[in-house]
């Protein structure tokens, strides 16, 4: 028997059968793309999310026939959400993490309640981002569509009644709304009133973990599965991967490494509001029991994403293992020594600490003997700086005695982790599972139906550290002065970005 978890993505999802050891069973992986119609817009049809997932499912119920599947859990990014009418149909597309179309809305919201009781009641720092300024971009833009609009579901919670089961919400994935009181665990009456919408417009919240229901027979025939299969509430991504890297205490802190890089510091209270909101840390609900999440994060595989097209064709980048290829080529020509640029990963705005969508990538330092292995090993280099730079930020809140278990495909560069490590002056312990968002997904799975006690006996059971990079100290002298001058470079930076704010 085995533990289907489901993880959707932004731009691709993944789907691993795991057995209750831990063990991966069968893989498999689906893309789909986003549309923009206008600047600063992200959409996609939801139907192209149920086709997704309705590929991976069967694609591993049909690799897993000897251990067939016995619950499935689904995990997913945060803010996207789905606008549905009274019988659960969609009225318009999906909206995006990735669209910031409502920043006139978040600043209403940041100026009707205030940026620091926002803070207080979600453990959000005001965003476009979040699905409740776009609630409200909706109501505004749009009046027509949006009085047809009876709920406002994420992703999974959509997914759910695809698969004819109750469009729960866990904590974890209702706290991204910006709407959500993350102490008592249920939408903010206050927030919801000062705009004018009901808690009834919203999924029910519920533990992660909770069974939402049992699959009906025809639905899971369709999947490849057995009727009565229990549908499993999963989580957001982030606490689902601090789960599967044993991150439920304090003193641990799971790096999730891929196009974004995300800091995930778990607590049993959410971070005191004098030590997040500086640096716009956010604080909400993980999928563990009593406990709490507090992240930070920044663009990193991007910026990779983006130099690797530059300099190879489409084709030479077709199979991931020459895209390895070309990584390691690059690695092993660069010069062992500090490359002296600074250059930033914020192709799309930057995350912590102030969040400026305005914020670009920037490239310092060059001169005409840099060569395409120096700007590659550069870009590693800012990565690490930002790296270094978001544990700053979270010690407020974990304290400087902390650990790094880390996954993700974005772990993959060895010279990375040695940066990253060395100017964090942190050991970062790689996990036996690199795919942790699935692994913690398959775990509440597991606990659901019983096959662990709790997930505390889930991660004694099947989290395993690999390897551990630690930090070398004379590296980390050598690289002194060019991470003092990425700060200066970033914080130089700032009047460019207010004028780039006002040409836009």
């Amino acid at each position: 028997m085995s533990l289907l978890a489901i993880d959707m993505g932004s731009s691709n999802c993944k789907a691993i059968a795991f057995s209750e050891h831990g063990t991966a069973l069968a893989h498999a992986t689906c893309s789909y793309s986003s549309s923009s119609p206008f600047p600063s817009w992200a959409e996609m049809e939801a139907e192209k999310f149920w086709q997704a997932f309705q590929t991976l499912t069967r694609t591993i119920s049909a690799a897993v026939t000897h251990d067939p599947v016995e619950s499935l859990a689904v995990s997913s990014h945060g803010e996207t959400f789905v606008p549905v009418d009274s019988q659960g149909h969609t009225v318009a597309p999906a909206i995006l993490n990735l669209d910031n179309r409502a920043v006139g809305e978040a600043n209403w919201l940041a100026d009707k309640l205030g940026r620091r009781r926002l803070f207080e009641i979600t453990g959000l720092a005001v965003h476009p981002m979040y699905p409740l300024p776009k609630i409200l971009w909706l109501r505004g833009h749009k009046p027509s569509v949006f009085s047809s609009m009876a709920r406002f579901l994420a992703l999974p919670d959509y997914l759910l009644t695809r698969l004819g089961v109750p469009a729960y919400i866990d904590y974890s994935l209702a706290s991204r709304f910006l709407a959500f009181d993350i102490r008592k665990q249920t939408w903010s009456k206050e927030i919801l009133s000062a705009c004018e919408l009901t808690p009834e417009q919203f999924p029910e919240p519920v533990p992660a973990g909770t069974v939402a229901g049992t699959m009906p027979a025809k639905i899971a025939f369709d999947l490849g599965l057995r009727s009565g299969t229990p549908v499993v509430v999963g989580g957001h991504d982030q606490p689902c991967g601090a789960l599967g890297c044993g991150v439920v205490e304090p003193g641990r802190v799971a790096a999730s490494f891929g196009t974004y890089e995300c800091l995930v510091a778990a607590s049993e209270t959410p971070a005191a509001i004098d030590r997040a909101l500086p640096g716009n840390l956010n604080s909400y609900c993980h999928v563990v029991p009593e406990r709490y999440v507090t992240l930070a994060y920044f663009p990193s595989g991007i910026m990779i994403e983006w130099f690797l097209r530059l300099i190879y064709s489409v084709e030479e980048l077709a199979v991931p293992a020459s895209v390895s290829e070309h990584c390691d080529a690059l690695e092993t020509n660069a010069s062992p020594e500090p490359t002296g640029l600074c250059i930033t990963p914020h192709l799309s705005g930057t995350c912590n600490p102030d969040f400026d969508p305005f914020a670009t990538g920037v490239i310092a330092g060059l001169r005409p003997s840099t060569n395409r292995s120096d700007l590659y090993k550069g870009i590693l280099e800012g990565i690490a700086c930002e790296f270094a730079i978001a544990i700053e930020l979270l010690q407020p809140v974990t304290g400087a005695s902390v650990e790094i278990y880390a996954h993700g495909g974005g772990g993959r560069s060895r010279l990375g982790l040695k940066l990253r490590a060395s100017l964090a002056n942190l050991p970062i312990h790689l996990m036996h599972c690199p795919e942790a968002v699935c692994l913690g997904t398959a775990m509440l799975a597991g606990v659901a139906i019983g096959k662990y006690r709790n997930l505390a006996d889930a991660v004694a059971q099947v989290v395993k550290v690999a390897e551990t990079i630690v930090p070398d100290h004379a590296l980390a002298e050598s690289y002194k002065s060019q991470m003092e001058r990425y700060r200066v470079l970033y914080s130089s930076l700032a009047p460019f970005r207010r004028a780039q704010e006002v040409c836009n």
